[in-house]
């Protein structure tokens, strides 16, 4: 797993240690994936609908309850922001078959429903998932 400093970077900067990586369920918040891809990170955004991503920023329609795990392969991190506890196990469940790490956040008092170790940002709190996800 990547090694992160402590010292309340951004989401962005503890993304940006990574060379490829996938953000599940994008929806109209492009500016993060625009950054890192601006970073010279190679970003594919995904969502269970078509949603306008910038250009430098690949999309692809996936469901990650019901995954193509093509288009997870060789990712290094697979993240999500406000992600909501019911899509915990099954993006860990992804991120373990295809070994990336996965990072995010949740939305106001959701707690984690997998094991994390917790990463302090600017923007709050960073989960970093330790595995433990059962394979289908």
């Amino acid at each position: 797993m990547t090694s992160f400093r402590e010292n309340r970077a951004t989401l962005e900067e503890h993304l940006a240690t990574y060379g490829r990586v996938v953000e599940v369920g994008i929806g109209r918040r492009t500016e993060l994936a625009a950054a890192l891809a601006e970073a010279d990170v190679s970003v594919t955004a995904t969502d269970i609908t078509p949603r306008a991503v910038p250009g430098t920023v690949e999309f692809v329609t996936d469901d990650v309850v019901d995954p193509d795990l093509e288009v997870y392969e060789d990712a290094e991190a697979i993240y999500a922001r406000n992600l909501p506890p019911e899509l915990h196990r099954p993006t860990l469940e992804v991120a373990e078959r295809v070994g990336a790490d996965f990072l995010f956040t949740t939305l106001g008092g959701d707690q984690p429903a997998v094991p994390v170790e917790r990463r302090t940002v600017r923007e709050g709190t960073l989960y970093v998932a330790r595995g433990g996800a059962a394979p289908r």
